[in-house]
């Protein structure tokens, strides 16, 4: 497993950073991950998100919400005569809150590396489940299945993401490798 884990490292780790800093409102960044995360919202894959797909994505990460507020908030974005978001009312509802939330426009990259550690803490206690410091196979598996991803079926898939990115080999991956893994992720764009 170990060998061909490692050349599936080589692949996903050869690549540099973009910046000093990861920036989770880097706009080809965010278009990438708006475009997965409605991917992922989208469960019957008919190309429309529901106020319905939208809760049940949201309790599944243990994130409570009512359904009456989550549709009062995403209905002005919802097309006449569609039952759920587009692809383009998803980000335009993501776009809106952004700027409701952090008042920055989407192009506005943030320099302030508080907000990008920030960010970052918040993304891995997502995944570290038991809060000890570290993300485990089970954590990461239970994450992905949660969010429906085919890999959270999947142990092997699963250990072969950890070994990718644990650089101390103690079979866990800890803030700073995370951080460095996710500070590896390069987009290009056109």
């Amino acid at each position: 497993m170990a060998a061909a884990a490692d050349s599936e490292c080589k692949r996903s780790l050869n690549r540099r950073p973009s910046s000093s800093s990861f920036r989770l409102r880097c706009s080809s960044l965010n278009s990438l991950r708006l475009r997965r995360v409605f991917d992922i919202f989208d469960k019957n894959r008919d190309g429309l998100i529901t106020v319905q797909e939208i809760h049940q994505a949201l309790t599944r990460l243990g994130l409570e919400t009512d359904v009456s507020d989550l549709d009062s908030t995403i209905r002005s974005f919802i097309k006449s005569g569609n039952i759920g978001l587009t692809y383009d009312g998803f980000v335009a509802l993501h776009e809106s809150l952004d700027q409701r939330l952090f008042g920055l426009e989407m192009e506005e990259e943030v320099a302030e590396e508080d907000e990008s550690e920030s960010d970052l803490t918040e993304a891995f206690k997502v995944f570290d489940e038991d809060g000890d410091g570290y993300i485990s196979a089970e954590e990461l598996q239970a994450v992905l299945g949660k969010l429906g991803l085919p890999e959270g079926r999947e142990i092997d898939r699963v250990e072969k993401m950890i070994y990718c990115v644990d650089q101390n080999h103690d079979g866990r991956v800890d803030f700073f490798e995370f951080k460095h893994m996710m500070q590896s992720v390069v987009v290009r764009t056109s």
